[in-house]
């Protein structure tokens, strides 16, 4: 259940004194299928989910931002004058970045005092990053009443990632955190950002999300690797077809086929996931619409093992939380979501079974890797926005 706004308001109330004038939220998001595709320029089928990162605040005339970071027990003043990333509250860094980035835009923001609070499992997969940012700008929109367009958002978002804090992304998470549906997912073009809106109202099914509490390790160092081999990839593919593509969503199986014999066999994998896995969430999307739910839980089982044995990004914990939910009753499909090495998976599963696939589901994987995992039924939320304001 998604953090509830008017507490948010009311914690603000006790730590800050008087009423917020603004409270926004901004969902976390799981991505049904099209994984490591974003940063590739191909496709992704994610959904907002029923988790939020909720701020609750006032304007101040001062030129600060005095904000208080409920779930951590942290709070902070920081200075809008001169924005520099901050070393002992790395959590305030994104909303001085979202801050930076509008005023860059010409949309000045104001000094402001806000409580922050979430449910947004942190460092899993479900983007808690990019809600914190979504939220933060709506904050600072509904501050400044005006709206920004909802790709602009989301770009500012990634440079947010990409620029002030260093890290690197797409833009698929800031772009569900931004423009979700409730009982829909969003099938995006990460190119052209074109998006579509696809039904996720499944009367015999839900999504159950299930985190293996186990900390996503070399994330970063594994991340520059793949874009760089996918990067190998498409020089030799260029050059093997004569054509002037610049990612892989521009290749065809045919033609990593055609050129296998001049790519390692590392590379050609990394190539063979990227390629199929566009391939992959097309088809998903086609049967997410047309109500082909054990069609969409193949693609995900092929998904999955593309992420294990192709592209190499799961871990232990993630390999048995998908092997053992796909050996229990009621289950459609299980893939790993998120960057990997680590994190959340996310299962469909028959109504009538979800709560036994819950309960065994924790069981089974504790027994098996020692750890305490935590499962989530979800549905598809609706995307950031101004609560009060």
């Amino acid at each position: 259940m998604a953090v509830n706004a008017a507490l948010c308001g009311n914690t603000f109330s006790e730590r800050f004194g008087g009423q917020a004038t603004v409270i926004a939220r901004a969902p976390g998001r799981v991505n049904l299928i099209g994984e490591h595709t974003d940063y590739n320029h191909g496709f992704v089928l994610p959904m907002a989910i029923e988790r939020d990162t909720v701020i609750a605040g006032r304007a101040l005339d001062k030129r600060v931002l005095r904000l208080r970071a409920e779930n951590l027990g942290e709070e902070g003043e920081f200075s809008l004058e001169h924005i520099t990333r901050q070393a002992g509250a790395p959590w305030a860094d994104y909303l001085l970045g979202v801050a930076l980035e509008l005023e860059r835009l010409g949309y000045p923001v104001p000094g402001a005092e806000a409580v922050i609070m979430g449910d947004v499992p942190l460092g899993c997969g479900l983007s808690s990053s990019a809600a914190l940012e979504m939220a933060a700008l709506a904050f600072f929109e509904g501050l400044g009443g005006f709206r920004l367009d909802d790709a602009e958002a989301a770009r500012l978002g990634q440079r947010v990632e990409n620029g002030f804090l260093g890290l690197s992304s797409g833009i698929m998470d800031q772009f569900i955190s931004r423009c979700g549906r409730g009982d829909h997912a969003l099938f995006l073009d990460c190119r052209s950002l074109e998006r579509q809106l696809v039904p996720v109202v499944m009367d015999q099914a839900v999504f159950v999300i299930a985190n293996t509490n186990c900390p996503r390790g070399l994330t970063g160092s594994k991340y520059n690797e793949r874009v760089a081999e996918c990067g190998e990839a498409v020089r030799i593919l260029r050059e093997r077809t004569g054509r002037e593509g610049t990612h892989l969503r521009d290749f065809t199986e045919a033609d990593l086929e055609s050129a296998r014999d001049g790519m390692s066999e590392v590379v050609y994998r990394r190539g063979r996931h990227v390629i199929s896995e566009n391939r992959r969430t097309r088809e998903a999307c086609e049967a997410l619409r047309g109500g082909d739910l054990a069609h969409f839980g193949i693609l995900m089982n092929e998904s999955d093992r593309s992420l294990r044995e192709d592209y190499e990004v799961t871990n232990r914990e993630l390999d048995a939380m998908t092997s053992i939910a796909r050996s229990l009753p009621g289950c459609l499909g299980s893939r790993m979501t998120g960057a990997g090495f680590g994190g959340c998976t996310v299962s469909l599963v028959l109504r009538d079974d979800a709560d036994r696939f819950c309960a065994e589901l924790a069981r089974q994987y504790a027994a098996a890797t020692g750890r305490s995992g935590e499962t989530y039924v979800t549905r598809a939320a609706d995307g950031a926005g101004v609560v009060l304001g």
